[in-house]
């Protein structure tokens, strides 16, 4: 026998159009409109409250990762020169403050959880069940997304520089935030990740080629776009969402976010000269290891190698060319030496 139809979803419904209360004082379609209206105006409050804590807990994230970095950069000025008191003091202010954030954090946390609790409890009414049930489209980009594979992010990787190689140099070029917040704003596809990573790629080419100058605006523009991606992973969302967020906030910065910022940019120039320089070593060892298979003679044996490796006697007379000198030479060596 089939079960029949669970109508407990419909226990709690609160339908004011409904209400057999009225008043002989009152008009009752007035009485119904001021009910609902002020229904309505409590569902609003109770919806902006909501919105409230998400906005605060944005917030409390972003500042907290503000002064985390805050935190990291005194930590490693600590560690490079010797500490002085106001340095310390300073150190100890902004761990308390790491700390307060945290906690901050967590209570914001947990009164989005009650809000949540208190959502599902709520009776519905004829506004709630009226409205319409998907008014846009919410993409899951964490759940719904595979992890890729390695050739494939480096597949997207070629595909999306050779699509957009011209535009994101010039973005590397832009000096202004302005202009680089406009130019962001007409090509929001180059807040990404894939930017990011070529412009590294052409601060190194240029490392290589000691255009020092050009190499240190590229990382610039490295660094705002990292900004970028630092803040959209710390807000969750998608960094074409808060470009503009970051340039109102570097434009108006305080010290210490600016001395964050150009301290990343200090350690990406240090890590591209040192890439710039490995790189440099790997093709001198190509070159000359194609230059010795060139010289290889019979038997495989490098003439330079064979040369080196004999006495000096000898390599005299093969540069003065001197057969006579060589002569004398391979007589006066002794004949159970192996030398040669």
């Amino acid at each position: 026998m089939s079960r029949g139809i669970d109508y407990s979803a419909w226990d709690h419904i609160y339908v004011s159009d409904d209400e057999e209360a009225t008043s002989p004082f009152v008009d009752t379609p007035s009485l119904f409109r001021m009910r609902h209206r002020s229904r309505l105006e409590k569902m609003a409050a109770f919806q902006q409250r909501g919105e409230d804590l998400q906005t605060n807990f944005a917030e409390c994230q972003r500042l907290l990762e503000e002064t985390q970095r805050r935190l990291r950069y005194l930590q490693d000025g600590m560690k490079d020169r010797e500490a002085d008191e106001e340095k310390e003091a300073e150190l100890k202010k902004v761990q308390s403050e790491v700390e307060k954030l945290k906690q901050d954090e967590k209570s914001f946390q947990l009164l989005m959880e009650d809000h949540q609790r208190e959502e599902k409890k709520l009776p519905w009414n004829v506004d709630t069940i009226s409205k319409e049930g998907f008014s846009k489209s919410v993409f899951n980009i964490n759940s719904s997304r595979k992890q890729e594979t390695l050739e494939e992010k480096v597949e997207k990787h070629k595909t999306f520089v050779e699509k957009y190689a011209e535009e994101i140099k010039h973005f590397g070029m832009l000096r202004r935030w302005d202009d680089s917040q406009k130019y962001l704003s007409d090509h929001p596809h180059l807040v990404c990740e894939e930017t990011a990573n070529y412009l590294v790629v052409i601060c190194i080419d240029y490392e290589i080629d000691e255009k020092h100058a050009l190499m240190e605006q590229i990382a610039h523009q490295a660094i705002v776009m990292q900004f970028i991606l630092d803040l959209a992973r710390t807000l969750s969302i998608d960094p074409r969402g808060c470009f503009r967020q970051f340039f109102s906030k570097i434009k108006t910065a305080d010290k210490p976010y600016q001395d964050a910022f150009n301290h990343e940019l200090e350690l990406l120039k240090e890590r591209i000269c040192k890439c710039a320089q490995l790189r440099m070593d790997g093709a001198m060892k190509e070159l000359e290891e194609e230059e010795k298979q060139t010289r290889l003679g019979p038997g495989g044996l490098d003439p330079v190698e064979v040369y080196e490796s004999l006495p000096k006697e000898i390599q005299r007379s093969f540069d003065e060319k001197n057969i006579q000198m060589l002569q004398e030479a391979m007589n006066r060596m002794d004949p159970e030496a192996d030398t040669i």
